[in-house]
């Protein structure tokens, strides 16, 4: 247990707050995922042209956004692959998205400013979770 201790002292306090941010932001893409997927007929509405494997994608990656911040807190070396398996995984997602909507789908430009806004934190935790986890 003393062990533990001291690692959790060494982890740098920016990488604290990246999985605090990561913790965050997964409880809020669950919750707003959750709305679209399961919720009233209004929050379908209100969430307008939505793309639907966009948004069944980020409601399941927000329990691995919650589960990475869990462990990049404790300084898992897992939550580190974990960290840049996300960011690949949205980009992906991203490249798929672009060809949906090259291919004429409808969406929402919300969509777009949310898929770059994901790719970006992800990016920059699974950078830092490298650099601080090694």
């Amino acid at each position: 247990m003393q062990t533990k201790q001291i690692v959790k002292e060494k982890l740098p306090g920016w990488l604290r707050l990246l999985a605090g941010v990561a913790v965050i932001f997964g409880g809020m893409t669950v919750f707003s995922g959750g709305m679209v997927l399961f919720g009233p007929p209004e929050a379908r509405m209100a969430a307008g042209h939505y793309v639907p494997f966009v948004v069944w994608f980020n409601f399941l990656a927000g329990f691995a956004y919650v589960a990475t911040g869990l462990g990049l807190w404790v300084g898992a070396g897992w939550a580190r692959t974990l960290a840049i398996l996300i960011a690949a995984s949205t980009i992906a997602l991203a490249v798929v998205f672009g060809g949906f909507v090259a291919m004429g789908g409808a969406f929402e430009m919300r969509t777009v400013a949310a898929l770059t806004l994901r790719g970006a934190v992800w990016i920059t935790i699974a950078f830092a979770s490298r650099r601080a986890i090694g």
